[in-house]
């Protein structure tokens, strides 16, 4: 941790980049004046109490990273600081037991599809509910869709084979989007890849990651150390925070005995964009049946985590009848940031807002994204500005200019 900070040299780059700067204007919710913070706590001149608020409300979306002139590792040391405090931390109750629910639903799939069924029922009394809760019910779907049949454990490549992999399926994903997976199998397939669902796998840990909870998030990489195979030529993610988080493991595990595991397990996780721009297409995508625009909206976890910008607008830009556009402010975050929108749920209304003003400003018959976290977000508020324009996750996009 005393590298990053020690790194900051206070240049104030990273403040148009910071989303809560914009939106409080405070310089200690600020990624530097959160660096200034976390050094007085680790140096005993602040209490983590005394601290907590302004680092509380960081969206750890790493806007900041990209603009930073001197490479501050801001995102590691935010990660690295909240679990170093998190055993310390004096919460009321109404956020422990936000914080328990999430941990204990979010990461499940069963629990949290009868988690969000109960939420179902509880809608007429929304307004009613603390706000965390109230927040909760509001990102829900006004129909929550069916599961769907089981995924198959090997999807076979269609035509001669040109890769391996295994996919991460998701956890929140599966209950809200199930068709992001199967439409996933479906285009790796017609490119030829053959992808393996390993049936023992789990929440990749980035929850745990993001809030503090170190010993619950290495637990749910272990799982997944054993459960993905080695010999493939990738492992799939479809989800732009959860392949953060797995390519974070060395981070995770560093100076425990499965570093090695975990940084050889990072080195083989690539996004679904990333590994289908590399690959290179088997066969031309088909026009679409009727002309769209599309916005196309960045992730921060592919973005300014993952460095991935490039690759999803080449795809999507090979689709004939598809014309994309560009969001203002386009790489500022939304809101979503895994369970901020629930935990301060003001100033994630107000980025998410701030978002779908952007998206309508431009045009758009239709939003893509690359992530599940953004795509609940931004779909919510777009009902709420009454232009409930459809969201949709890239590679369902993709799959539609599939060859019949």
């Amino acid at each position: 941790m005393a590298g990053a900070v020690a790194a900051c040299v206070h240049c104030g780059f990273c403040l148009a980049a910071c989303p809560t700067y914009k939106v409080l204007g405070e310089e200690m919710d600020s990624p530097r004046g959160r660096i200034v913070l976390m050094r007085d706590v680790l140096q005993g001149m602040l209490t983590p109490q005394d601290a907590a608020p302004y680092i509380d409300r960081c969206l750890g979306c790493l806007g900041c990273v990209t603009a930073c002139p001197s490479g501050v590792a801001y995102g590691e040391l935010l990660t690295a600081y909240r679990a170093h405090v998190e055993p310390a931390r004096q919460r009321p109750w109404m956020a422990r037991a936000t914080r328990w629910l999430v941990r204990q639903t979010l990461p499940y799939p069963a629990r949290f599809r009868l988690a969000a069924q109960l939420g179902r029922l509880a809608m007429p009394f929304k307004q009613l509910l603390p706000g965390s809760l109230s927040a909760m019910l509001g990102l829900l779907p006004a129909d929550l869709p069916p599961p769907g049949p089981r995924l198959p454990a090997v999807q076979p490549a269609i035509g001669p084979r040109r890769a391996r992999v295994a996919l991460l399926t998701g956890c929140v994903q599966q209950v809200l989007a199930p068709e992001i997976n199967r439409a996933t199998l479906r285009l790796l397939a017609a490119q030829g890849v053959e992808v393996i669902v390993p049936r023992g796998q789990g929440c990749c840990g980035a929850l745990g990651m993001h809030t503090g909870d170190l010993a619950g998030a290495r637990a749910l990489a272990e799982r997944n150390l054993s459960a993905f195979p080695q010999d493939v030529d990738a492992i799939i993610s479809n989800a732009a925070g959860c392949g953060s988080a797995m390519k974070e493991y060395p981070l995770l595990f560093r100076g425990t005995p499965l570093e090695a595991e975990g940084c050889a397990f990072a080195r083989k996780v690539k996004d679904i964009s990333e590994f289908l721009d590399d690959l290179g297409p088997a066969r031309p995508f088909q026009p679409l049946p009727q002309p769209l625009t599309a916005a196309y909206h960045d992730a921060c976890h592919l973005g300014h985590a993952q460095g991935i910008w490039g690759a999803p607008r080449r795809l999507l830009s090979a689709i004939p009848n598809l014309k994309l556009v560009e969001i203002p402010e386009g790489d500022l975050c939304c809101g979503s940031a895994g369970s901020y929108n629930i935990e301060h749920p003001d100033i994630a209304d107000q980025l998410g807002q701030r978002k779908a003003r952007h998206i309508l400003a431009t045009g758009a018959q239709a939003v893509v994204t690359g992530n599940i976290g953004c795509l609940v977000q931004i779909r919510a508020h777009l009902r709420r500005a009454g232009q409930p324009l459809p969201v949709m996750h890239t590679v369902e996009l993709i799959a539609r200019a599939l060859p019949a």
